[in-house]
This record gives structure tokens, sequence and C-alpha cells, in this order.
């Protein structure tokens, strides 16, 4: 019989999180009688204490806020992705005691986007400029080559997303919040903020709408998304982001692909209809 392994989800809040619900279906799926997957409150300054616990048995962890950049000195080494946002939520840790960071984040957007047909956009726009909005901006540099609008709250948000740009090489274009609903006529909207932040723009959806990724699962769908499909556009929620990105976490952290997307997901969909 195989030793028995752990993996685990950090941050803090931690209780709303869907990963144990999607790890345990994949482990469930795939046979993996001996895993384990928990969620533990962990904050920035609990961390290295939490790092100093791990034994042996343990074969992974999935971080969310505040923790994604916290971990990074910790680690051995991260992965180019993950440097390239300066974030971490996915850290593999083997039995001789190394631990290594990954962002499954940014090719979690770009598998869901293809999931809906989204391969290549001509230009897209992002709607909020947190620490999401630089996995999109990342995802984006893989699918967008044209123009990219970044729609912001503060001129401090705006430095910011300038800065990721230079950084992951390409360019933005950035725009005050106030004309956010000029983003809803590019191609590919991503919405990166919290929940109630774009009901107002509901109103000014077009027509004939293209695509929304919106981030948010929970509540779902936004105002926003729901106007969005009912007149007819494409949505990508963020269930499909969290789904992929996990999809990826469970490949690295067990070793066997491919993880069980369908059963993640309706995993996934039943936890939610629950709550």
């Amino acid at each position: 019989m195989a030793a028995p392994r752990r993996a685990a989800v950090l941050g803090s809040p931690i209780a709303h999180s869907l990963s144990p619900v999607l790890h345990r279906a994949a482990y469930e799926e795939l046979g993996l009688t001996g895993w384990t997957y928990e969620r533990f409150e962990v904050d920035e300054a609990a961390l290295p204490g939490f790092f100093e616990t791990l034994g042996p048995e343990w074969a992974g962890l999935s971080l969310t806020m505040p923790l994604k950049r916290a971990v990074i000195p910790l680690l051995d080494g991260i992965s180019e992705t993950a440097a390239s946002v300066d974030a971490v939520n996915t850290v593999v840790l083997t039995p001789d005691g190394r631990r290594t960071g990954d962002n499954t984040d940014v090719p979690g957007m770009v598998a869901a986007l293809r999931e809906h047909g989204i391969d290549k956009v001509e230009a897209a726009a992002i709607l909020g400029a947190g620490a999401t909005a630089s996995s999109a901006l990342a995802a984006l540099s893989r699918v967008c080559p044209g123009e990219i609008s970044v729609y912001v709250r503060s001129e401090a948000r705006a430095a910011e997303m300038r800065q990721w740009a230079e950084r992951l090489e390409i360019s933005v274009r950035i725009a005050d919040w106030a004309d956010a609903e000029q983003a809803l006529h590019a191609p590919l909207v991503i919405s990166t903020t919290p929940a109630g932040v774009t009901d107002g723009l509901a109103r000014c959806v077009p027509e004939r709408p293209t695509a929304l990724f919106d981030v948010l699962y929970d509540p779902w769908p936004t105002v926003l998304a729901a106007r969005w499909s009912a007149y007819g556009g494409a949505v990508v929620s963020g269930l499909d982001l969290l789904v992929h990105q996990a999809v990826l976490q469970v490949e690295q952290m067990t070793g066997r692909a491919p993880a069980p997307l369908d059963a993640m997901r309706k995993a996934g969909e039943r936890a939610l209809a629950a709550r």
C-alpha cells in the first residue's frame, strides 16, 4: 500500500475555498485512496511556521490571498510564469525537501478561454487592476497580439499595471474607470473586480456582445454576466478558471495526467449549488 500523501490550500480567509472539493474529486477519480486535501487558515505572519511543520508526506500546497507573494522567499525556486507576475499559487513538495513554486492561474485562464473557443483575439479590455488583473494581463500576452485596455479606479493602480505590462513586455492603454462602459465593446472583456463593482455596467452591455471572462464564481452569475449571456454573448466563469488552474495543480502534485476535468467541474458545481 502506498504511503499517505497530503496536500492543502492555505490562505486567510479560507473557509469559502472550493479547492478541497475539486482536489478530492480528482483523487477519487484517479483512485488515489491514500491522498488527503485539507484547508488551513494561514496568514502571512504564520506562513513560515507552517512550512516548518511540513514532513515528507506532503506533496503540495495551493495558495490564495494573501500568500501568493509572501511565499516566494520560502521556496527553492519558482517557474518563469510565477516570476512574470510575482505570484505563486502552487507549491510542489518533494520527499527530499525541495519546494518549487508555480502559477497555474495564468495557464488556467488561457485554458478556460480555449475551452470556450477563444484562442486568439485582436484586442481586449481588463476591468480592474488588482492582483488577478496581473494574471489576466499575462494570460492575454499569450492570446492577444493587439491593444489591451485596462480600466482602473486610481492612479496608483494605473502605475502598477504599467509596471506589469513593462515586465511582461507588452503595451497597454490605461483608461479611467469612468469610461469603463467602453470596455464592453472589446472582442474580449476580462472582469477582475470584486462582487458588485461591475453591476452598474450591465445596463451598458451592447446588443451583440462578444466574449466576457468574469473571474468571480460566487455569487454566480454576476449581474454583468447574466445580462451578457441574455444578449447572446459568450461567458467564461470564475469556476472555469478555478477548475482549470486546479487541474494543473493536481497534475503537478500527483504526477498523474490528465487530471479529471469533468469530474472536478461537476463537484464544484454541486458544491456551489448547495451554498
